[in-house]
């Protein structure tokens, strides 16, 4: 790997590194990026990346993607890791927000759901 692909692949992780809210220290990334022998059945997307974030306690987060270019694998297996990263954590905040309103709702009415 060039040191062009490996700064490039570095600030796009430290963009996903932003979602990871209280699990960064503790988060992993593996990432695997090569070229795909398929020949004529891959046309142009020679190139492929996949990324797995193993945060402990949790589902690993597995995305791969196939493109022109080593730098377009990279944003497209990018966005998609970080479209799972949103998504379980907006699942998560929701779980919370519920949780919270269904505790206020007993408070204000002595038990009584």
């Amino acid at each position: 790997m060039t040191s062009q692909v490996a700064d490039y692949l570095d600030q796009k992780l430290a963009s996903l590194t932003r979602l990871l809210t209280g699990s960064e220290d503790v988060a992993r990334f593996e990432v695997e990026l090569g070229r795909d022998a398929g020949g004529q059945r891959h046309g142009a997307n020679m190139w492929f990346a996949e990324i797995r974030v193993i945060i402990p306690g949790q589902d690993p987060i597995y995305a791969r993607n196939n493109s022109e270019s080593v730098n377009g694998a990279i944003d497209d297996v990018k966005e998609e890791a970080e479209r799972q990263l949103r998504k379980r954590k907006q699942a998560s905040m929701s779980y919370i927000r519920k949780s919270g309103a269904m505790l206020k709702r007993l408070m204000r009415f002595g038990g009584e759901v």
